[in-house]
């Protein structure tokens, strides 16, 4: 079992003693995009798996986020940015532009990458440096921006 499936297995078990249903109900979701994958997959999830999972749920809360607001339901916006409070909890820091954008330019010169053509190879290249510290969304953007300009 990864360690870090571990940890939030075992901060399911504290909430669950400690009573803090709001907070247990999102790891629950959380083991629950776990189990789901390595049944279908008939696999034991590694960390790096583990960790694209909850990049993956981030994300899609984020795009609620969105479309919640957009139709003036402020109150499942709220419940979705509490939710994305706890599951990045379990994800490495957050990197900042200036480290994105430094890392972006030293996959450009180790790559040897100049247009958009080359996106494909960037992404690849980068995503496993960024995965779960990073939104890759804005990384795509950045990468976009320096190769156009």
């Amino acid at each position: 079992m990864s360690a870090l499936k571990d940890r939030i297995t075992g901060d399911m078990k504290a909430a669950m003693k400690g009573g803090d249903k709001p907070r247990l109900g999102v790891i629950r979701l959380i083991l629950a995009a776990i189990k789901q994958i390595e049944v279908d997959e008939r696999i034991e999830l590694d960390d790096a798996r583990v960790l694209s999972v909850l990049d993956k749920m981030v994300k899609q809360r984020r795009d609620s986020i969105t479309q919640y607001e957009n139709a003036g339901r402020t109150e499942l916006a709220d419940q979705e940015k509490f939710e994305i409070g706890i599951i990045q909890e379990y994800l490495p820091q957050q990197l900042t532009e200036a480290e994105i954008a430094v890392l972006i330019d030293e996959a450009m010169q180790a790559t040897g990458a100049s247009s958009m053509k080359d996106m494909g190879k960037l992404m690849g290249m980068l995503k496993p440096k960024l995965q779960g510290r990073a939104d890759m969304g804005a990384v795509s953007a950045q990468i976009k921006q320096k190769l156009s300009g």
